[in-house]
C-alpha cells in the first residue's frame, strides 16, 4: 500500500494548543516538511517567539530556543554566528516581529543573517486578547480599535516583505497563505526554498504567510477564511518580493 500523507518526523506527538480554524498548525506541518525533505532536522536549531506560537518548542523535533518577546531575530543571530553550520530559522507572529521585534528584524535583514524567518501574519495579537497589531487593516476592529483602526491617528499596516525587499542583504522575500490547497502547496515551495537558501549561504530568508485567527476576529473558522480572502489577500498581495537566485527585486 502507498502511503500518501503521514505527519513529518520533525513534528512531535503533542497536541496542538491553537484555536479550531487557526492555520498556525498547517505552517507547522510545512516547516517540519522541509526539514524532513532536507534532511536538516539533527543540525537545525528554531527560535520560539512570543505570542500564540509560544509554544512551538513542544511541536518541532528540533533544538529549540526560547527568545525573549521580538528578540527572536537577534538571538537567531548569535546561534547562527556562533554555530554556523546549522540550520537556524525563527517563527514569530506580526506582534513580536513588526512591533516589538521591528528593529531586530530590520537589522538582521540589513546584515544578510544567514537566518531563515517564519512571519505568521493574521492582522492581529491573538494570544493577548485581540489587541491592534502592525498588520491590521485599515478600518478592522479589534478590542483596542472598537471603531476600526483609523489610519489617521494609528497609521496605516506594515507591509513586511515590501519593506525588507528594499533591503540589500535580503536573499529571499515571499508572501504566501495557507487558505487552500493550491496556496498551502506554494506556501510549502517557498518555506522549503527559504531553508535551502540558509544551506546554499545565500543570506536572509522570510517567508510571510497570510494566516486566520477565527477567535479573535470574532468569526467562524469557514468565516475566517472568507474574510482572509476578501480583505487580506487584496491589501497583502501573495507572491515573490526579491529573489537573488531569479533577479526578482520589489514586485
Amino acid at each position: 500500500m502507498a502511503i500518501v500523507f503521514q505527519k513529518p518526523s520533525s513534528l512531535t506527538d503533542a497536541p496542538l494548543h491553537y484555536c479550531p480554524g487557526c492555520t498556525h498548525g498547517i505552517v507547522h506541518r510545512l516547516v517540519a516538511q522541509a526539514l524532513d525533505e532536507l534532511g536538516v532536522e539533527g543540525k537545525t536549531v528554531g527560535v520560539a517567539s512570543v505570542g500564540c506560537s509560544v509554544m512551538c518548542y513542544d511541536y518541532f523535533s528540533c533544538d529549540m530556543v526560547q527568545a525573549p518577546h521580538g528578540r527572536a531575530q537577534a538571538v537567531a543571530t548569535g546561534l547562527k554566528r556562533a554555530r554556523p553550520d546549522n540550520v537556524i530559522f525563527t517563527y514569530q507572529g506580526d506582534g513580536d516581529l513588526a512591533a516589538i521585534g521591528t528593529a531586530e528584524t530590520v537589522h538582521a535583514a540589513t546584515r544578510g543573517e544567514s537566518i531563515t524567518v517564519i512571519f505568521i501574519n493574521n492582522a492581529i495579537y491573538g494570544m493577548t486578547g485581540g489587541q491592534m497589531a502592525p498588520t491590521s487593516l485599515p478600518g478592522q476592529v479589534t478590542q483596542t480599535t472598537p471603531y476600526g483602526r483609523d489610519t489617521n491617528t494609528a497609521g496605516y499596516p506594515v507591509r513586511v516583505c515590501e519593506m525588507l525587499s528594499t533591503l540589500d542583504g535580503v536573499a529571499f522575500a515571499q508572501r504566501v497563505a495557507v487558505n487552500n490547497v493550491k496556496n498551502v502547496n506554494a506556501a510549502r515551495k517557498a518555506i522549503k526554498k527559504a531553508f535551502q537558501n540558509q544551506i546554499d549561504g545565500k543570506g536572509y530568508s522570510i517567508v510571510e504567510v497570510l494566516s486566520t485567527c477565527p477567535t479573535n476576529w470574532g468569526l467562524s473558522p469557514i468565516e475566517a477564511v472568507k474574510w482572509l480572502e476578501d480583505n487580506m489577500v487584496p491589501y497583502y498581495p501573495l507572491g515573490v518580493y526579491k529573489d537573488i537566485e531569479e533577479g526578482v527585486k520589489v514586485k
